[in-house]
């Protein structure tokens, strides 16, 4: 009982650190995309946290697997190098007699990573997709922000309000800058503007005191008017409707396509909580330090094998969706050799002479 609650504890106490660390890690990195891409006018700002939210939730099933993963490894090295493990094994405690204590701490993370990759991470990628399709969708009075030039959806418009709207809705000092079909461009420049909508509910841009300049690049001819009040309609755009992607499809509709695709996605989906179990376990022989020996050379070396994994896993998807191979066979072949491999660990560090150092 000691044994198993000293390592329930120090388990639980790792992953909460490692998990802080990493999903503040991924925050930051979705942060800096999303900000360069609301610099860009790609994406409005004041739409930046709900598209950190929706990508947060959808890396989660990773970031537990990973949490899991250097819980087990990170408590269980700490062991070695402190000689505790030379203690419980010197109290007759094999190193098989760590599985159950970390199968007890990882079964619970693994339903909750299962449940994230076959349910949360498709619900969060296709209500991403949907709030992007009803950005894209807004007209190009919504892109406008006072003391930045932007771009309309067409990229055939500049817009720019020096001064935002204040109570009265009204904005100051406006320049408009349009390209038509024809290839003349059009430049307005007033110095009030408002919208304004009528009884049918059709919305108009009225700009008062200013100038409207229609030419030729190029060639001196340019005409000029002059005006008090100058209305445009906003043409309302249609609902854009984002092609669903097979990542954002949910698990219930992967199975009843059955295609090859769908296949592929499912693989990976199912592919996560079993590697999450896997690398759980792995991380028990994986965790062995020499005292004597470099201290880091298990940690590089558990690196590579979850790169190694995780890319494997990918790879089997990817032939699954290409129908190179059958689901069952892609499913299965990849842990088939992890656990393998992971036989095969448990087996050096258990046997006191392995068969492959006898000598003839």
């Amino acid at each position: 009982m000691i044994f198993r609650r000293a390592l329930q504890r120090e388990f639980t106490q790792t992953a909460a650190a490692v998990f802080v660390a990493l999903f503040a890690i991924l925050i930051s990195t979705v942060l800096i995309r999303l900000l360069g891409q609301a610099a860009g006018g790609r994406v409005p700002p004041e739409a930046v946290l709900a598209l950190i939210g929706f990508g947060a939730l959808a890396q989660l099933p990773t970031v537990l697997t990973l949490t899991l993963f250097i819980a087990v490894l990170v408590s269980l090295s700490r062991s070695y190098r402190d000689s505790e493990m030379v203690v419980w094994f010197a109290a007759g405690v094999p190193l098989t007699a760590w599985i159950r204590p970390v199968l007890m701490f990882a079964v619970p993370l693994v339903v909750v990573v299962g449940a994230g990759a076959l349910y949360l991470t498709p619900w969060s990628q296709a209500k991403s997709a949907e709030y992007r399709g009803r950005l894209d969708s807004r007209d190009d009075t919504h892109r406008v922000a006072p003391g930045v030039f932007r771009e309309s959806s067409g990229a055939r418009r500049v817009f720019f309000v020096e001064v935002g709207a204040g109570e009265d809705g009204r904005v100051r000092n406006v320049f408009v800058s349009e390209e038509t079909e024809a290839g003349k461009l059009v430049v307005i420049a007033s110095a009030e503007g408002f919208m304004r909508t009528d009884e049918e509910g059709r919305r108009f841009v009225v700009l008062e005191k200013g100038r409207r300049y229609d030419g030729q690049p190029g060639t001196p001819e340019y005409r000029v008017m002059e005006f008090e009040r100058y209305e445009v309609q906003v043409e309302q755009k249609p609902a854009v409707t984002q092609p669903s992607r097979v990542r954002a499809l949910p698990t219930a509709v992967l199975l009843a396509q059955g295609d090859a695709r769908s296949m592929g996605e499912l693989l990976g989906r199912i592919g996560v909580p079993l590697s999450a179990l896997l690398l759980a376990l792995l991380a028990i022989p994986l965790s062995f330090v020499n005292p004597r020996a470099g201290r880091g050379n298990n940690l590089l070396i558990a690196l590579l094998t979850y790169l190694l994994y995780s890319n494997a896993v990918s790879v089997f998807q990817s032939w699954v969706a290409q129908g190179k191979f059958g689901f069952a066979v892609g499913l299965l072949l990849p842990h088939v050799i992890v656990l393998c491999l992971l036989a095969v660990l448990f087996y050096k560090r258990l046997a006191v002479s392995p068969f492959w150092r006898t000598r003839a």
